[in-house]
């Protein structure tokens, strides 16, 4: 029986290479000359630091653009707010992977409301869907593209005939 799977996900090495882009970018450019600003990678979050909360936003906005040139969409970052201390402002961006299980039953929901003979199962941190017919699958899909409630980049794969 066909299926796929609903996941959100992130090429954890494309995000360092952005990261290590960003950081070039910020050591090379005028307005950031003898600051100590910089993006710091931990295992899911990240670390945006400057000295002022307006280059942490200026630090943010490179790294937003470097993320865009990489194909990795923001949706899938959760900036913190900015904390002051000491001369150094700092802003803690979480990096979401995986679908947590309000987004899955909401998903699920979704699919069981088109009324499209297809059954879509919960699995850990992804969404398991399965249909007689490719076309009913493909439709699944496109509908998921579509919606706009889902704040969180899907990305659709393990597709088996």
């Amino acid at each position: 029986m066909p299926s796929f799977d609903v996941v959100s996900e992130i090429d954890q090495h494309e995000l360092t290479n952005a990261i290590d882009q960003a950081n070039r970018e910020i050591s090379n450019r005028f307005d950031f000359k003898g600051t100590d600003s910089r993006i710091e990678k931990s295992d899911s979050s990240l670390k945006l630091i400057a000295p002022i909360e307006f280059q942490v936003n200026q630090v943010k906005d490179i790294l937003h653009t470097k993320l865009a040139k990489r194909n990795i969409d923001v949706r899938a970052l959760q900036a913190g707010d900015i904390t002051e201390s000491n001369n150094v402002a700092q802003m803690e961006v979480t990096v979401k992977e995986g679908i947590d299980k309000e987004l899955a039953k909401k998903i699920t929901k979704l699919i069981k409301d088109t009324k499209i003979k297809v059954q879509a199962s919960i699995q850990g941190d992804q969404v398991r869907v399965t249909g007689k017919k490719l076309d009913d699958l493909q439709e699944i899909i496109s509908l998921l593209k579509k919606e706009k409630s889902i704040q969180l980049p899907l990305q659709f794969n393990n597709f088996r005939d």
